[in-house]
């Protein structure tokens, strides 16, 4: 019995849509990053992007347990002596960009490395309801149904 390797000619790629509203963020990191990679295939290649692209829209009205939203402190250096920044899921999620918030969740979930960071130009973000793939005609997928943790009850 041999090992199955997919080839890159053999990789078909889907295009998801999930909704983000409401929903948990790591768990819903978690179940995208696992997408991006391609682990829920069978033909799964670890050294080949063989995952979907992944759609999320309603980004900014994502959720956190406990007292994450204020809580919650994501770190980044610019690279001086003392020049280390902190910030919040709330500043982040009121601000200006608050896609952010989903897209270093993914990142930090998945493996660094030149195909860890194709498979992140796989990810795009949305903090409305509005999204211009809608050529590739999506699958839209409702994360939030398939567990009662995954949706955040205020």
């Amino acid at each position: 019995m041999t090992t199955y390797s997919a080839k890159a000619s053999e990789i078909e790629k889907k295009w998801i849509v999930i909704d983000a509203e409401g929903v948990v963020v790591g768990r819903l990191a978690s179940f995208i990053a696992n997408r991006l990679r391609g682990k829920h295939k069978p033909t799964f290649t670890p050294h080949l992007d063989d995952g979907d692209h992944v759609i999320v829209v309603n980004a900014a009205k994502v959720a956190f347990t406990g007292k994450k939203y204020d809580d919650k402190r994501y770190y980044r250096h610019t690279g001086y002596p003392g020049g280390i920044k902190e910030t919040s899921p709330k500043r982040l999620l009121e601000g200006r960009f608050p896609e952010r918030v989903v897209e270093l969740a993914v990142k930090r979930m998945i493996a660094r490395g030149p195909l860890a960071r194709k498979q992140m130009g796989n990810l795009h973000i949305y903090s409305g309801a509005e999204h211009p793939h809608e050529a590739q005609q999506p699958q839209k997928i409702d994360f939030a149904s398939f567990n009662r943790k995954n949706v955040r009850v205020a």
